[in-house]
């Protein structure tokens, strides 16, 4: 092959490869333009998360029961006089079933006697599925590996049961498992273990409705009151105050489906810097972006130091824990494990950072 020749066909494959990175670079110029518009909208949050309608508070369930299937961590109680409710309740429950077992040769070390509570919508119908939440009532050790025996579920102690409540108890595993530490296994969930069984009083929807956040702010309600005006006209939309926007709805439109459609409508969210801290694991959520800025707190036999750091500072007393300023809320919370602080005095410290202005975002604790 002539050297011409070799360098014709290079020349080719070299103005075709040029085309195909152009159209490519052409395209993905194109979809860059857009993505703005695409990453707005998917920050955008639906009327429906952020309000609920007037009257439509949710209802509350509770009732009591048994978590059985324990491994030898349930109620510390023995049959006859001593019993208490656990041994009354299984007695109770065995003579449904035909099963008579007297009282003084019971051992419920299996068993757990607890409260299981729940909150459901009131547009929830029969045969609704929702979570419930199981608290140990007695001295049970853990819950862990424990089953809730069916348990009515009563909106007042004297009514009727509406729902009912049963399945494998789900528990978190962050609890501390130290001799001395609880381990925060007395409380669990089943994320679908209650189900309605009889309809709840429904509000109805009237001409006049009341859209009421979640958590009042009047720039909130504005920006939703101009989303409802845009897209049901004018006037539909009034904001009464931070907490509430009245929605006027003509007689000519179909309520449930007006109000169906204005449910769906998206609002551009106002960023809250919070953070977020479980009281009895001790997790805590927060932005990426939210620092800590320079202070100094003691809580217990914890002290934390952030700022002003010598280039051989280290934390060489017991319980100390020194850190720069400016240094993210995460790496202060993975500071705070690594020296095993229990989870209320971890968001003691958080709260107290937040009081000297160390920290801005709200904080909160459940």
């Amino acid at each position: 092959m002539t050297t011409a020749l070799m360098f014709t066909l290079a020349s080719r494959m070299f103005a075709h490869y040029t085309a195909r990175v152009v159209r490519t670079v052409g395209a993905t110029a194109a979809m860059l333009v857009l993505m703005p518009s695409v990453a707005f909208a998917q920050n955008d949050v639906k009327i429906r998360d952020l309000t609920q309608a007037e009257g439509a508070l949710p209802v509350r369930l509770v009732g009591y029961g048994l978590a059985v299937g324990l491994d030898n961590t349930g109620d510390r109680a023995i049959g006859g006089q001593t019993g208490g409710p656990t041994v009354q309740s299984v007695i109770n429950i065995l003579r449904r079933f035909n099963v008579e077992v007297p009282a003084d040769l019971m051992r419920m070390r299996n068993v757990a006697a607890v409260l299981v509570t729940a909150e459901v919508s009131p547009f929830l119908r029969a045969g609704g599925r929702f979570e419930v939440q199981v608290s140990s009532m007695g001295d049970a050790r853990s819950l862990k590996g424990g089953t809730l025996f069916m348990t009515p579920l009563v909106a007042d102690p004297n009514g009727p049961p509406l729902a009912s409540a049963q399945g494998s108890l789900l528990i978190s595993q962050g609890g501390s498992t130290t001799r001395y530490a609880p381990t925060h296994e007395t409380a669990a969930r089943i994320p679908t273990g209650g189900v309605l069984e009889a309809d709840l009083p429904r509000p109805t929807i009237g001409a006049t409705s009341r859209l009421l956040l979640r958590e009042p702010d009047l720039g909130m309600a504005m920006r939703i009151a101009t989303a409802i005006n845009g897209s049901l006209g004018e006037k539909t939309a009034v904001v009464e105050d931070e907490g509430s926007v009245i929605v006027t709805l003509a007689d000519s439109v179909q309520k449930p489906v007006a109000m169906a459609k204005i449910r769906d409508l998206a609002v551009a969210p106002e960023a809250r810097p919070r953070i977020i801290i479980d009281g009895r694991d001790g997790t805590v959520v927060a932005g990426g972006d939210m620092v800590v800025g320079a202070a100094t707190v003691s809580h217990g036999a914890i002290t934390l130091a952030i700022g002003n750091l010598e280039p051989n500072d280290t934390a060489a007393i017991p319980g100390s824990v020194r850190l720069p300023a400016g240094i993210p809320v995460q790496r202060v919370a993975s500071a705070l494990h690594a020296v095993q602080t229990p989870a209320s005095e971890i968001a003691a410290i958080f709260a107290a950072l937040r009081e000297v202005g160390a920290v801005t975002a709200e904080i909160i604790v459940r």
